[in-house]
Protein backbone atom coordinates (compact mmCIF):
# COMPACT_ATOMS: atom_id res chain seq x y z
CA UNK A 1 0.00 0.00 0.00
CA UNK A 2 1.09 3.36 -0.32
CA UNK A 3 0.47 4.82 3.14
CA UNK A 4 3.74 4.21 4.83
CA UNK A 5 1.28 4.61 8.38
CA UNK A 6 -0.18 1.40 7.18
CA UNK A 7 0.82 -1.96 7.14
CA UNK A 8 -0.49 -4.86 5.72
CA UNK A 9 -1.06 -6.58 8.98
CA UNK A 10 -3.76 -3.21 9.77
CA UNK A 11 -5.87 -2.79 7.60
CA UNK A 12 -6.11 1.35 7.00
CA UNK A 13 -9.89 2.45 8.63
CA UNK A 14 -12.08 4.55 6.20
CA UNK A 15 -14.92 6.29 7.73
CA UNK A 16 -18.32 7.67 6.16
CA UNK A 17 -20.05 9.76 7.83
CA UNK A 18 -23.60 10.67 7.23
CA UNK A 19 -25.72 7.85 5.51
CA UNK A 20 -27.99 9.07 2.71
CA UNK A 21 -28.33 8.29 -0.60
CA UNK A 22 -24.14 9.01 -1.67
CA UNK A 23 -22.87 7.50 1.85
CA UNK A 24 -24.76 4.91 2.18
CA UNK A 25 -23.89 3.99 -1.47
CA UNK A 26 -20.13 4.33 -0.96
CA UNK A 27 -20.00 2.65 2.30
CA UNK A 28 -21.96 -0.51 -0.05
CA UNK A 29 -19.36 -0.53 -2.17
CA UNK A 30 -16.22 0.29 -0.22
CA UNK A 31 -17.63 -2.81 2.01
CA UNK A 32 -18.12 -5.03 -1.27
CA UNK A 33 -14.70 -3.87 -3.06
CA UNK A 34 -12.31 -3.86 0.24
CA UNK A 35 -14.18 -4.88 3.54
CA UNK A 36 -15.28 -8.39 2.36
CA UNK A 37 -11.46 -9.03 1.15
CA UNK A 38 -9.80 -7.10 4.55
CA UNK A 39 -8.41 -4.44 2.61
CA UNK A 40 -9.86 -1.78 4.56
CA UNK A 41 -12.19 -1.62 7.68
CA UNK A 42 -15.13 0.81 6.63
CA UNK A 43 -17.51 2.40 9.32
CA UNK A 44 -20.76 4.24 8.42
CA UNK A 45 -22.01 6.96 10.99
CA UNK A 46 -25.09 8.09 11.14
CA UNK A 47 -27.50 9.94 13.92
CA UNK A 48 -30.31 7.60 12.67
CA UNK A 49 -30.89 3.92 12.47
CA UNK A 50 -32.58 3.39 8.98
CA UNK A 51 -31.86 4.85 5.52
CA UNK A 52 -34.87 6.79 3.69
CA UNK A 53 -34.43 8.22 0.24
CA UNK A 54 -34.55 11.38 0.46
CA UNK A 55 -36.40 12.60 -2.80
CA UNK A 56 -39.67 10.18 -1.16
CA UNK A 57 -39.84 12.40 1.84
CA UNK A 58 -42.68 14.90 0.31
CA UNK A 59 -44.85 11.58 -0.36
CA UNK A 60 -44.17 10.30 3.54
CA UNK A 61 -45.26 14.11 4.57
CA UNK A 62 -48.43 13.75 2.27
CA UNK A 63 -48.81 10.30 3.47
CA UNK A 64 -48.51 8.37 0.14
CA UNK A 65 -45.83 6.50 1.78
CA UNK A 66 -45.69 4.42 4.78
CA UNK A 67 -41.90 5.35 5.51
CA UNK A 68 -41.30 2.55 7.58
CA UNK A 69 -42.13 -0.13 4.34
CA UNK A 70 -39.32 1.80 2.50
CA UNK A 71 -36.33 2.15 5.03
CA UNK A 72 -33.28 0.38 5.35
CA UNK A 73 -31.70 -0.81 8.74
CA UNK A 74 -27.85 0.16 8.31
CA UNK A 75 -26.85 -2.94 10.76
CA UNK A 76 -28.34 -4.98 8.40
CA UNK A 77 -27.04 -3.71 5.57
CA UNK A 78 -23.12 -3.59 6.71
CA UNK A 79 -23.94 -7.16 7.45
CA UNK A 80 -24.89 -8.17 4.12
CA UNK A 81 -21.94 -5.14 2.62
CA UNK A 82 -19.04 -5.89 4.82
CA UNK A 83 -18.83 -2.66 6.73
CA UNK A 84 -19.60 -1.94 10.13
CA UNK A 85 -22.43 0.89 11.74
CA UNK A 86 -21.70 3.39 14.34
CA UNK A 87 -24.73 5.28 15.61
CA UNK A 88 -24.28 9.22 16.41
CA UNK A 89 -24.22 12.57 15.39
CA UNK A 90 -20.52 14.13 14.38
CA UNK A 91 -20.03 17.23 16.59
CA UNK A 92 -16.01 17.67 16.06
CA UNK A 93 -12.76 16.57 14.43
CA UNK A 94 -9.06 15.92 15.63
CA UNK A 95 -7.02 16.37 12.84
CA UNK A 96 -3.64 15.35 14.39
CA UNK A 97 -4.82 12.48 16.28
CA UNK A 98 -7.19 11.77 13.16
CA UNK A 99 -10.45 10.94 15.63
CA UNK A 100 -13.69 12.10 14.98
CA UNK A 101 -16.24 13.01 18.13
CA UNK A 102 -19.57 11.86 18.09
CA UNK A 103 -22.32 12.99 20.69
CA UNK A 104 -23.89 11.27 23.38
CA UNK A 105 -27.22 8.81 22.44
CA UNK A 106 -30.56 9.72 24.67
CA UNK A 107 -33.29 7.28 25.13
CA UNK A 108 -37.11 8.65 24.20
CA UNK A 109 -36.98 10.36 28.33
CA UNK A 110 -33.66 12.00 27.37
CA UNK A 111 -31.62 9.75 29.70
CA UNK A 112 -27.65 9.42 28.28
CA UNK A 113 -27.51 5.75 26.47
CA UNK A 114 -24.10 6.15 25.32
CA UNK A 115 -21.92 8.73 26.38
CA UNK A 116 -19.60 10.92 23.70
CA UNK A 117 -17.09 8.57 22.32
CA UNK A 118 -14.16 9.34 19.37
CA UNK A 119 -13.42 7.20 16.22
CA UNK A 120 -10.26 6.74 15.13
CA UNK A 121 -9.83 6.91 10.81
CA UNK A 122 -7.01 6.52 8.24
CA UNK A 123 -9.29 8.18 5.69
CA UNK A 124 -12.56 10.26 6.36
CA UNK A 125 -15.33 10.90 3.90
CA UNK A 126 -18.06 13.16 4.99
CA UNK A 127 -20.96 13.06 3.49
CA UNK A 128 -23.74 14.55 5.98
CA UNK A 129 -25.81 16.32 2.82
CA UNK A 130 -27.75 19.58 3.65
CA UNK A 131 -30.45 21.22 5.24
CA UNK A 132 -32.92 23.37 4.37
CA UNK A 133 -32.04 27.24 4.44
CA UNK A 134 -34.82 29.88 5.96
CA UNK A 135 -32.35 32.55 4.95
CA UNK A 136 -33.05 33.89 8.79
CA UNK A 137 -36.41 34.56 7.74
CA UNK A 138 -38.25 36.45 10.57
CA UNK A 139 -40.65 33.72 12.05
CA UNK A 140 -39.37 30.83 9.66
CA UNK A 141 -37.70 28.55 12.06
CA UNK A 142 -40.71 29.02 14.62
CA UNK A 143 -43.46 28.79 12.75
CA UNK A 144 -42.64 26.65 9.46
CA UNK A 145 -41.93 22.69 9.26
CA UNK A 146 -38.70 21.37 7.21
CA UNK A 147 -38.63 18.38 4.97
CA UNK A 148 -34.78 17.64 5.50
CA UNK A 149 -35.55 14.24 7.71
CA UNK A 150 -37.90 11.23 8.14
CA UNK A 151 -39.13 12.44 11.23
CA UNK A 152 -40.23 16.20 9.71
CA UNK A 153 -42.01 14.61 7.62
CA UNK A 154 -43.73 12.60 9.57
CA UNK A 155 -44.44 15.52 11.92
CA UNK A 156 -46.32 17.08 8.80
CA UNK A 157 -48.28 14.56 8.40
CA UNK A 158 -49.24 14.13 11.71
CA UNK A 159 -50.42 17.52 11.50
CA UNK A 160 -52.28 17.08 8.82
CA UNK A 161 -54.06 14.89 9.47
CA UNK A 162 -55.16 16.47 12.81
CA UNK A 163 -56.98 18.87 11.00
CA UNK A 164 -59.03 16.30 9.15
CA UNK A 165 -60.26 15.14 12.14
CA UNK A 166 -60.71 17.73 13.97
CA UNK A 167 -63.07 18.75 11.14
CA UNK A 168 -64.16 15.94 10.57
CA UNK A 169 -65.36 15.70 14.54
CA UNK A 170 -67.08 18.84 14.07
CA UNK A 171 -71.12 19.76 14.42
CA UNK A 172 -72.87 18.03 11.59
CA UNK A 173 -74.24 21.22 8.94
CA UNK A 174 -71.92 23.76 10.67
CA UNK A 175 -69.61 26.05 8.04
CA UNK A 176 -66.60 24.26 6.84
CA UNK A 177 -63.22 25.76 7.09
CA UNK A 178 -60.58 25.57 4.47
CA UNK A 179 -57.37 24.36 5.72
CA UNK A 180 -54.84 26.64 3.83
CA UNK A 181 -51.49 24.84 3.67
CA UNK A 182 -48.28 26.59 2.34
CA UNK A 183 -45.32 25.57 0.64
CA UNK A 184 -42.55 28.01 0.32
CA UNK A 185 -40.22 27.69 -2.31
CA UNK A 186 -41.10 25.99 -5.92
CA UNK A 187 -38.29 24.22 -6.63
CA UNK A 188 -38.49 19.83 -7.04
CA UNK A 189 -39.88 19.34 -3.87
CA UNK A 190 -41.87 21.82 -3.09
CA UNK A 191 -43.92 21.52 -6.60
CA UNK A 192 -44.30 17.53 -5.82
CA UNK A 193 -45.54 17.94 -2.47
CA UNK A 194 -48.01 20.41 -3.72
CA UNK A 195 -49.39 17.55 -6.24
CA UNK A 196 -48.89 15.10 -4.06
CA UNK A 197 -50.97 16.95 -1.23
CA UNK A 198 -53.84 17.18 -3.56
CA UNK A 199 -54.13 13.70 -4.10
CA UNK A 200 -54.04 13.17 -0.30
CA UNK A 201 -57.09 14.79 -0.21
CA UNK A 202 -59.06 12.90 -2.76
CA UNK A 203 -57.92 10.02 -1.04
CA UNK A 204 -58.90 11.18 2.68
CA UNK A 205 -62.23 12.16 1.13
CA UNK A 206 -62.58 8.36 -0.16
CA UNK A 207 -61.65 7.07 2.91
CA UNK A 208 -64.73 8.78 4.50
CA UNK A 209 -62.79 12.14 5.64
CA UNK A 210 -66.24 13.83 3.82
CA UNK A 211 -66.44 16.84 6.19
CA UNK A 212 -64.17 18.72 3.69
CA UNK A 213 -63.84 18.50 -0.09
CA UNK A 214 -60.93 18.33 -1.88
CA UNK A 215 -61.19 21.85 -2.64
CA UNK A 216 -61.69 22.94 0.99
CA UNK A 217 -57.51 22.12 0.79
CA UNK A 218 -56.00 25.33 -0.22
CA UNK A 219 -52.66 24.79 -1.78
CA UNK A 220 -50.04 27.95 -1.73
CA UNK A 221 -46.78 27.82 -3.39
CA UNK A 222 -44.86 30.63 -2.88
CA UNK A 223 -41.58 31.64 -5.55
CA UNK A 224 -39.49 34.42 -4.74
CA UNK A 225 -38.26 33.65 -8.83
CA UNK A 226 -40.76 34.95 -12.00
CA UNK A 227 -41.61 31.18 -11.88
CA UNK A 228 -41.85 27.59 -10.63
CA UNK A 229 -38.88 25.52 -10.87
CA UNK A 230 -36.18 28.27 -11.34
CA UNK A 231 -33.19 25.99 -11.21
CA UNK A 232 -34.73 23.69 -14.49
CA UNK A 233 -35.42 24.62 -17.83
CA UNK A 234 -38.49 26.67 -18.91
CA UNK A 235 -39.93 24.27 -21.13
CA UNK A 236 -40.13 22.05 -17.69
CA UNK A 237 -41.51 24.80 -15.60
CA UNK A 238 -44.60 25.81 -18.14
CA UNK A 239 -46.04 22.27 -18.08
CA UNK A 240 -45.64 21.93 -14.26
CA UNK A 241 -47.16 25.07 -13.68
CA UNK A 242 -50.07 24.38 -16.33
CA UNK A 243 -51.07 21.03 -14.04
CA UNK A 244 -50.94 22.17 -10.90
CA UNK A 245 -52.41 25.48 -12.19
CA UNK A 246 -55.44 22.44 -13.33
CA UNK A 247 -55.34 20.91 -10.07
CA UNK A 248 -55.96 24.25 -8.26
CA UNK A 249 -52.67 24.99 -6.52
CA UNK A 250 -52.75 28.79 -6.04
CA UNK A 251 -49.30 30.41 -7.74
CA UNK A 252 -47.50 32.77 -5.52
CA UNK A 253 -44.72 33.58 -7.85
CA UNK A 254 -42.16 36.93 -7.64
CA UNK A 255 -42.54 37.83 -4.35
CA UNK A 256 -40.01 36.34 -1.25
CA UNK A 257 -41.44 35.61 2.17
CA UNK A 258 -40.80 38.79 4.51
CA UNK A 259 -42.04 37.35 7.39
CA UNK A 260 -44.03 34.10 8.85
CA UNK A 261 -46.71 34.54 12.04
CA UNK A 262 -48.70 31.57 13.35
CA UNK A 263 -51.41 32.06 10.76
CA UNK A 264 -50.29 33.84 7.79
CA UNK A 265 -47.22 34.71 5.64
CA UNK A 266 -46.16 38.52 4.76
CA UNK A 267 -45.06 38.64 1.07
CA UNK A 268 -42.54 41.46 -0.14
CA UNK A 269 -45.16 43.16 -2.27
CA UNK A 270 -47.21 43.39 1.02
CA UNK A 271 -49.72 40.10 -0.56
CA UNK A 272 -50.79 38.29 3.27
CA UNK A 273 -51.88 34.48 2.69
CA UNK A 274 -53.44 32.57 5.57
CA UNK A 275 -51.87 29.47 6.59
CA UNK A 276 -52.23 26.97 9.40
CA UNK A 277 -49.74 24.36 7.92
CA UNK A 278 -46.31 26.14 6.55
CA UNK A 279 -43.54 24.09 4.76
CA UNK A 280 -40.27 25.65 3.90
CA UNK A 281 -38.90 24.06 0.75
CA UNK A 282 -36.80 26.97 -0.12
CA UNK A 283 -32.80 26.80 -0.36
CA UNK A 284 -29.92 24.62 1.14
CA UNK A 285 -27.20 25.05 3.33
CA UNK A 286 -24.89 22.74 4.61
CA UNK A 287 -24.68 21.40 8.32
CA UNK A 288 -23.69 24.26 10.53
CA UNK A 289 -20.89 22.50 12.69
CA UNK A 290 -19.24 21.63 8.98
CA UNK A 291 -17.96 25.44 9.46
CA UNK A 292 -15.96 24.54 12.62
CA UNK A 293 -13.86 21.55 11.78
CA UNK A 294 -11.25 24.45 10.73
CA UNK A 295 -11.61 23.91 7.15
CA UNK A 296 -12.15 25.79 4.20
CA UNK A 297 -16.28 26.36 3.76
CA UNK A 298 -18.30 28.27 1.90
CA UNK A 299 -20.68 30.53 2.50
CA UNK A 300 -23.71 28.04 3.07
CA UNK A 301 -21.36 25.69 4.75
CA UNK A 302 -20.31 23.57 2.33
CA UNK A 303 -17.20 21.99 2.39
CA UNK A 304 -14.28 23.44 -0.23
CA UNK A 305 -13.34 20.33 -2.44
CA UNK A 306 -11.19 19.74 -5.52
CA UNK A 307 -12.35 18.34 -8.45
CA UNK A 308 -11.20 14.34 -6.78
CA UNK A 309 -13.61 14.92 -3.82
CA UNK A 310 -10.56 15.99 -1.37
CA UNK A 311 -11.28 18.98 0.69
CA UNK A 312 -9.19 21.50 -0.21
CA UNK A 313 -5.47 21.11 1.82
CA UNK A 314 -6.48 18.00 3.21
CA UNK A 315 -4.64 14.49 2.28
CA UNK A 316 -6.92 12.48 4.27
CA UNK A 317 -10.43 14.09 4.47
CA UNK A 318 -13.06 13.82 1.71
CA UNK A 319 -16.51 15.25 0.90
CA UNK A 320 -19.18 15.15 -1.57
CA UNK A 321 -22.69 15.18 -1.88
CA UNK A 322 -24.52 18.58 -0.99
CA UNK A 323 -22.42 19.29 1.66
CA UNK A 324 -19.23 19.71 -0.97
CA UNK A 325 -18.64 22.78 -2.84
CA UNK A 326 -16.74 20.70 -6.14
CA UNK A 327 -15.96 22.81 -8.98
CA UNK A 328 -17.17 22.40 -12.47
CA UNK A 329 -15.66 22.77 -15.95
CA UNK A 330 -16.43 26.20 -16.14
CA UNK A 331 -14.58 28.75 -13.99
CA UNK A 332 -16.47 29.87 -10.76
CA UNK A 333 -19.63 26.95 -11.08
CA UNK A 334 -19.81 24.36 -8.81
CA UNK A 335 -21.64 20.92 -8.91
CA UNK A 336 -25.24 21.52 -8.49
CA UNK A 337 -26.85 19.62 -5.24
CA UNK A 338 -28.67 16.79 -6.93
CA UNK A 339 -29.35 13.30 -6.00
CA UNK A 340 -27.35 12.48 -9.62
CA UNK A 341 -24.35 14.09 -8.67
CA UNK A 342 -23.93 12.75 -4.93
CA UNK A 343 -24.36 9.11 -6.73
CA UNK A 344 -22.09 9.82 -9.41
CA UNK A 345 -19.82 11.67 -6.98
CA UNK A 346 -20.06 7.74 -4.56
CA UNK A 347 -19.00 5.73 -7.75
CA UNK A 348 -15.89 7.79 -8.36
CA UNK A 349 -14.43 8.10 -4.82
CA UNK A 350 -15.13 4.35 -4.28
CA UNK A 351 -12.79 3.65 -7.40
CA UNK A 352 -10.17 6.79 -6.15
CA UNK A 353 -10.38 5.29 -2.46
CA UNK A 354 -9.49 1.98 -3.99
CA UNK A 355 -6.80 2.90 -6.46
CA UNK A 356 -5.18 5.41 -3.45
CA UNK A 357 -5.07 2.08 -1.81
CA UNK A 358 -3.17 0.46 -4.49
CA UNK A 359 -0.88 3.21 -5.01
CA UNK A 360 -2.36 4.39 -8.43
CA UNK A 361 -3.31 8.12 -9.27
CA UNK A 362 -6.70 9.57 -8.45
CA UNK A 363 -9.19 10.29 -11.50
CA UNK A 364 -11.23 14.04 -11.28
CA UNK A 365 -15.11 14.01 -11.17
CA UNK A 366 -16.58 15.75 -14.16
CA UNK A 367 -20.17 16.46 -13.24
CA UNK A 368 -22.93 14.81 -15.92
CA UNK A 369 -26.32 15.87 -16.13
CA UNK A 370 -28.57 13.45 -17.58
CA UNK A 371 -31.46 15.67 -17.39
CA UNK A 372 -34.46 16.68 -14.66
CA UNK A 373 -38.08 14.68 -13.93
CA UNK A 374 -40.24 15.86 -11.70
CA UNK A 375 -43.35 14.15 -10.27
CA UNK A 376 -47.26 15.22 -10.21
CA UNK A 377 -48.43 12.13 -7.80
CA UNK A 378 -50.48 10.18 -9.63
CA UNK A 379 -51.77 13.06 -12.36
CA UNK A 380 -48.44 13.41 -14.19
CA UNK A 381 -44.89 13.75 -14.63
CA UNK A 382 -42.53 16.16 -16.44
CA UNK A 383 -39.01 16.60 -17.33
CA UNK A 384 -36.57 15.86 -20.14
CA UNK A 385 -33.39 13.22 -20.09
CA UNK A 386 -29.60 14.22 -21.34
CA UNK A 387 -27.34 11.61 -22.61
CA UNK A 388 -25.16 10.76 -25.52
CA UNK A 389 -27.67 8.32 -27.46
CA UNK A 390 -30.94 10.09 -26.18
CA UNK A 391 -29.75 13.71 -26.91
CA UNK A 392 -32.48 15.95 -25.27
CA UNK A 393 -35.52 14.68 -24.91
CA UNK A 394 -38.61 15.80 -23.73
CA UNK A 395 -41.15 13.49 -21.16
CA UNK A 396 -44.29 13.92 -19.93
CA UNK A 397 -47.39 11.98 -18.96
CA UNK A 398 -47.01 8.07 -17.57
CA UNK A 399 -43.57 7.84 -19.99
CA UNK A 400 -41.90 10.37 -17.66
CA UNK A 401 -43.40 8.94 -14.28
CA UNK A 402 -42.02 5.11 -15.46
CA UNK A 403 -38.31 7.01 -15.65
CA UNK A 404 -39.36 8.83 -12.46
CA UNK A 405 -39.99 5.75 -10.71
CA UNK A 406 -36.83 3.79 -12.20
CA UNK A 407 -34.49 6.69 -10.58
CA UNK A 408 -35.57 5.04 -7.19
CA UNK A 409 -35.07 1.47 -8.37
CA UNK A 410 -31.68 2.60 -9.76
CA UNK A 411 -30.73 3.88 -5.86
CA UNK A 412 -32.23 0.57 -4.80
CA UNK A 413 -30.12 -1.62 -7.26
CA UNK A 414 -26.95 0.33 -5.92
CA UNK A 415 -27.78 -0.70 -2.51
CA UNK A 416 -29.31 -4.26 -2.55
CA UNK A 417 -28.04 -5.55 -5.90
CA UNK A 418 -30.09 -6.52 -8.99
CA UNK A 419 -31.85 -9.67 -7.84
CA UNK A 420 -32.94 -8.36 -4.52
CA UNK A 421 -34.39 -4.73 -5.91
CA UNK A 422 -36.42 -7.26 -8.00
CA UNK A 423 -37.64 -8.97 -5.13
CA UNK A 424 -38.54 -5.76 -3.82
CA UNK A 425 -40.40 -4.72 -7.35
CA UNK A 426 -42.57 -8.02 -6.82
CA UNK A 427 -42.95 -7.40 -2.65
CA UNK A 428 -44.51 -3.45 -3.50
CA UNK A 429 -46.45 -5.15 -6.46
CA UNK A 430 -48.33 -7.81 -4.72
CA UNK A 431 -48.50 -5.97 -1.16
CA UNK A 432 -50.00 -3.03 -2.35
CA UNK A 433 -53.77 -4.20 -2.82
CA UNK A 434 -53.95 -5.41 0.77
CA UNK A 435 -52.92 -1.87 2.26
CA UNK A 436 -54.65 1.30 1.71
CA UNK A 437 -53.15 3.97 -0.48
CA UNK A 438 -52.86 6.74 2.20
CA UNK A 439 -51.23 6.30 5.20
CA UNK A 440 -53.96 7.17 7.87
CA UNK A 441 -52.48 7.39 11.15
Amino acid sequence: MSDSNTSSATPPRIVVVGGGAGGLELATRLGRKLGRKGKARITLVDANMTHIWKPLLHEVAAGSLNSTEDELNYVAQGKWNHFSFQLGAMTSLDRERKTIQLASIHDENGDELIAPRELDYDYLVIAVGSTTNDFNTPGAAEHCLFLDTRAQAERFHRRLLNQYMKAQAGEAGAAREPINVAIIGAGATGVELSAELHHAAQMLRAYGFNRINPEDLNINIIEASPRLLPALPERISGPVTEILRDLGVHLHTGSPVKEVQADRLILGNGEEIPASLKVWAAGIRAPAFLATLGMPTNRINQLEVDRTLKVNGEERIYAFGDCAACPTDEPGKFVPPRAQAAHQQASLLAKNLCRLLDGKPQSEYTYRDYGSLISLSSFSAVGNLMGNLTGNVMLEGRLARMFYVSLYRMHQMALYGVPRTLMLMLSDQFGRPTEPRLKLH
